[in-house]
């Protein structure tokens, strides 16, 4: 068990959210019971998720997309009745962003290197002050097939592949969700690969002209890992129990 403030002040410390710009409001969105002993984790801050975390027993669910997004929101309709399910049940939300995708530890980014077992070597992608991406090497050389059947292998998630650069790839490029708009960033690096969420058919002659590879990995799938390793990390930190709750979306 451990006091709600403690958490979530380590949470705000471990993640750094003062220091990263975000339009998300990162950190503690709702507050719950002042005891957690378990703490369960999803992608969206959604009723799904509410109605899981409570049915697991946990008394704080950590988000990676909150339910506030710099802009006030009224209390009405479906985001009625997330805040009063929250506020039953005594739930806390603590819902975290940007930080999250780009920690050098538990971060998306990170995460999905060290799936691919690739060297990080460098960062790279400029969003509004904050840099996103990671790059990364290989060990070796691999083909385009290998890395995208390893992807689908581990992440359990179909790959969207645009196939216009080089078929042997040493270096890859990596920002989680929804970033197909930084593909010019992503080839200024010099990468091979560049791995993302989302497709987007505004960005796919881009790819095309500028030689590049790029696997779109499912927003929802490039954004677990990081929430997985987080869970981890405050099993061992904290005596409390966590439990990821897969509540996939299919994009």
């Amino acid at each position: 068990m451990v006091n709600r403030d403690k958490l979530t002040g380590y949470l705000d410390d471990y993640l750094k959210i003062s220091e990263i710009k975000d339009v998300s409001n990162n950190g503690l969105q709702v507050e719950g019971a002042e005891k957690v002993h378990k703490v369960a984790f999803a992608v969206d801050a959604c009723l799904d998720a509410f109605g899981k975390a409570h049915q697991a027993g946990a008394q704080m669910l950590v988000t990676h997309h909150g339910l506030f997004w710099g802009e006030p929101v009224m209390l009405r309709g479906v985001h009625r009745r997330r805040a009063a399910f929250l506020l039953k049940h005594d739930i806390s939300l603590y819902s975290v962003h940007l930080p999250l995708d780009v920690h050098p530890e538990v971060g998306h980014n990170v995460q999905l290197a060290r799936l691919l077992g690739l060297e990080v070597t460098g960062t790279f992608g400029e969003y509004h002050g904050v840099i996103l991406g990671v790059l990364g090497k290989t060990k070796e050389p691999v083909t385009l097939d290998e890395l995208v059947q390893t992807l689908q292998q581990k992440l359990a998630a179909k790959m969207t592949v645009l196939s216009y650069g080089p078929r042997q790839i040493e270096r890859v490029g990596i920002i989680s969700g929804g970033a197909a708009s930084m593909v010019d960033q992503a080839a200024d690096a010099g990468v091979d690969l560049f791995l993302t969420g989302e497709p987007s058919h505004s960005a796919f002659h881009q790819v095309a002209e500028r030689g590049l590879n790029v696997v779109y990995g499912g927003h929802y799938a490039t954004e677990t890992l990081g929430l997985k390793a987080l869970s981890a990390h405050l099993e061992q930190k904290f005596d409390l129990q966590t439990q990821f709750l897969d509540i996939p979306t299919g994009f």
